[in-house]
């Protein structure tokens, strides 16, 4: 009798993680087409960087530096903050689920604007917590009056994305300042700016420019895309010592490996540095080029300052997305919300504003042609 065949009673499980549906991956592309589901760096890896990477893979037999001080020191010079002020992990995200374990347990909330970062509710959901999701603004970005107002004597965590992801909308520098000051300094922010980097709008918050104002908001950043280390997987956080603190002991162990720190502090030398913000600026006008075409063909996209242009097509959005992938283009449908197109290699602005042109919602029903 196989395994699946066994008659013994099931393993008994938490119901709301085994309800609970895992992160889903981007679909990988046709080999002649163009994968733009995961907000990948389209640029290969700079020789210094995979030169730096190779080297530490002949220590592999070893364990890492548990808390990646050179890289935290690194950053720690670089925001004017102690390295104790500075915390890596395997990307922002972990780093996230960190944060909440920290601070949320059953029958505490934490606080997110919808839609935004598809793990934010299985991470509040893995730490026994309730999702308490606000809905975005007309224009896609987070309605911070009321997320403000969601705030009860059971929310502990509240995170705020900007550029929010999936659908590109900042939040203003003074949005965030509004915000902070009606948040009771007793909750837990988060400041997820994965795609800080390809910001080009000056009234943008930047997280960097609060540090030691608030005693109770944690800045995230990554090296996932702007730096183009997606498969090494390492982010950071900054914020004060008690709350990092905090998050170190609900941390797995070693979860940062000697190449990813290799990688980032590769990425962090100044003629490397340099290279990679160029990249980003290219992918700044390239984003910016393929929304204004989208615009004038009709669709209603909203502000994009990440690498991703945001297409709200509604209860059309598995049509759209599967007309995508017939003309080679894999982008991430969120049914029944709307496709985040990841924005790719130049030769993909052309194919896209093809197939999207024969795509554009009739103003009078907004249905796709």
């Amino acid at each position: 009798m196989t395994a699946s065949e066994s008659t013994a009673p099931g393993i008994r499980l938490r119901p709301e993680i085994a309800a609970l549906p895992p992160y889903r991956q981007g679909r990988p592309a046709p080999d002649d087409g163009f994968k733009l589901s995961s907000n990948e760096n389209p640029h290969d890896p700079l020789p210094g960087v995979v030169e730096a990477v190779a080297a530490a893979a002949s220590t592999i037999n070893r364990y890492p530096d548990a808390t990646a001080l050179a890289l935290r020191e690194r950053l720690a010079a670089r925001f004017g903050v102690t390295a104790d002020e500075v915390i890596v992990g395997a990307g922002s995200v972990s780093l996230i689920a960190q944060f909440v374990l920290a601070a949320a347990g059953p029958g505490d909330e934490v606080v997110y604007s919808w839609r935004s970062f598809e793990a934010y509710p299985g991470l509040v959901t893995v730490a026994g917590a309730t999702s308490v999701q606000v809905p975005n603004r007309p224009d896609h970005g987070h309605d911070l009056d009321a997320m403000a107002d969601a705030i009860t004597d059971r929310t502990r965590v509240v995170i705020v994305c900007s550029p929010n992801n999936p659908t590109g909308v900042i939040v203003t520098a003074d949005e965030f300042e509004a915000f902070m000051a009606r948040v009771p300094a007793d909750r837990l922010v988060l400041l997820d700016e994965a795609y800080i980097e390809f910001v080009t709008d000056d009234e943008a918050v930047d997280g960097s420019t609060l540090l030691g104002r608030h005693p109770n908001l944690v800045l995230l950043r990554t090296f996932s895309k702007a730096y183009g280390l997606a498969g090494l997987r390492v982010g950071y956080a900054i914020g004060p010592v008690a709350i990092l603190d905090a998050a170190r002991a609900t941390a797995i162990p070693l979860g940062v490996t000697a190449a990813s720190s290799a990688g980032a502090l590769a990425s962090l030398e100044a003629a490397a540095e340099a290279e990679l913000l160029e990249r980003v600026s290219v992918i700044a006008e390239r984003r910016d080029r393929l929304r204004a075409g989208l615009i004038a063909q009709g669709w209603p996209i909203p502000q994009a300052q990440g690498n991703f242009v945001w297409l709200p097509t509604g209860e059309h959005t598995v049509h759209v997305a599967d007309r995508l992938f017939e003309a080679s283009v894999v982008a991430r449908a969120f049914p029944p919300s709307g496709i985040r197109i990841s924005v790719g290699e130049e030769a993909s602005v052309e194919i896209l504003l093809g197939i999207l042109g024969e795509l554009v919602p009739t103003s009078q029903e907004g249905h796709p042609k």
